[in-house]
């Protein structure tokens, strides 16, 4: 019998030391599980911060050199997309390392990526105020002598989702008794002829088209989605009759826009959905903007859209006006600044930002030729004025520097320059 009982207890023994060791294999599977977890949090924030570091930097590259081409906004348009894409990945990956610590109960932290820092919600936006029930008991002794010192208020951004609604306007029918006439309240208003869209939905969908680039058969799926069918054909009517209301506007626009005796000219690329394909179209853009002259007259902008890139197109656009255009070196804007153009020359006034590229590329190209790198073939010609110009901007600044000290209040400068 003691036999038996001093087994038992080997055996439990060997039970609960088989356990412990169990454990013990679990505690450090999980703890490995949670280093894991933290190391990949790590490793995703830093390829999310490096993603935004290019983004960074390519923005700031751009707005230095100013847009190259058009290829520059595409590379920009790229690296917001992985940029979002990293984004999502740390931010699920830290999120389960948090997870994986919280579960292990190791020493093991959960991984903090660096985040950049949210602006406040904007002060127009219409705040909920959502009161938590207060305790009636002091937590900790039980009293209820309370009295309130403060409050501690979380802001948390929510939306509405979308709906939809179908306004019925009823209008009444009375006969007279006297007459055996019929009368009845005029039909509403609608800003488009037999119109059965409101205001607030023609708005959305001409933003959703031209604003973000939605095409109607996306946005019809969409609204299908949600419950209501639109065809393609009936969005696109109402487009057209969008577009004719707004044309008498749009007249005033552009009769303002070419009053102005100076305006800004530009075209950027535009993707157009074709046949099979997505061809680069063109939309041209003309600002008046008086305000850095002191002219009275509001700014505004005339948008005009071709499908290609021909210089015919702001030829057109420009047919009868004479003044001051600010552009690129576009060839096609050269027919514009020739003599016998009627009603006369339209006078060129070429873009800074344009014109500087070409001498950051030849300080660049000095740079690399002093260091020994290998540089891109120049003319000496041009190599020799890129410097002339630095020198001169050098001696400038060097000269103006007396004048800008004794501005600032400096006495010796000031006796400097009496004596000189």
């Amino acid at each position: 019998m003691t036999d038996v009982a001093a087994e038992i207890e080997a055996l439990r023994a060997a039970l609960a030391e088989a356990g412990a060791r169990a454990d013990a294999n679990a505690a450090e599977a999980a703890q490995a599980k949670a280093a894991a977890a933290h190391a990949q949090a790590l490793v995703s924030g830093s390829e999310a911060l490096i993603a935004h570091l290019k983004l960074e930097i390519e923005k700031l590259r751009r707005e230095l050199y100013g847009q190259r081409s058009e290829r520059k906004q595409r590379l920009l348009d790229q690296l917001e997309l992985q940029l979002e894409e990293m984004e999502t990945t740390a931010s699920e990956d830290e999120a389960l390392a948090a997870a994986a610590a919280e579960k292990a109960k190791t020493t093991v932290g959960a991984f903090q990526r660096r985040k950049p820092v949210r602006k406040p919600f904007p002060e127009h936006l219409p705040r909920e105020r959502v009161v938590l029930p207060a305790p009636c008991n002091c937590a900790a002794c039980g009293s209820s002598r309370l009295t309130k010192m403060g409050e501690d208020i979380t802001e948390t951004l929510e939306v509405i989702p979308r709906r939809w609604k179908v306004i019925q306007t009823v209008r009444e029918k009375f006969s007279c008794r006297d007459c055996e006439r019929i009368s009845q309240p005029p039909a509403p208003f609608h800003p488009t002829p037999r119109g059965w869209a409101g205001p607030s939905l023609l708005a959305m969908i001409i933003f959703e088209k031209y604003g973000q680039h939605q095409p109607l058969n996306r946005q019809a799926e969409r609204y299908a989605r949600e419950g209501v069918e639109l065809s393609l054909s009936t969005l696109a009517d109402q487009v057209g009759a969008v577009a004719a209301a707004l044309a008498p506007l749009h007249a005033l626009i552009e009769a303002h826009v070419m009053a102005a005796e100076r305006l800004h000219g530009d075209d950027t690329t535009v993707p157009l959905l074709a046949k099979g394909k997505t061809e680069t179209a063109r939309l041209w853009t003309y600002v008046r903007d008086d305000r850095p002259f002191g002219g009275p007259a509001p700014p505004a902008a005339l948008f005009r859209f071709s499908r290609d890139r021909r210089g015919a197109h702001p030829r057109q656009h420009l047919t009868g006006w004479s003044g001051v255009l600010q552009a690129d070196a576009y060839a096609g804007f050269n027919a514009l600044f020739a003599e016998t153009r009627e009603p006369g020359p339209i006078l060129p006034a070429f873009c800074w930002a344009h014109a500087r590229r070409k001498f950051f590329e030849l300080a660049d190209i000095a740079a690399n030729a002093r260091r020994g790198k290998k540089a891109t073939p120049i003319s000496p010609l041009a190599l020799e004025a890129g410097e002339a110009h630095r020198r001169h901007l050098r001696s400038r600044a060097r000269h103006q520097r007396p004048a800008r000290r004794a501005a600032a209040g400096d006495p010796k400068s000031r006796d400097r320059t009496a004596r000189g």
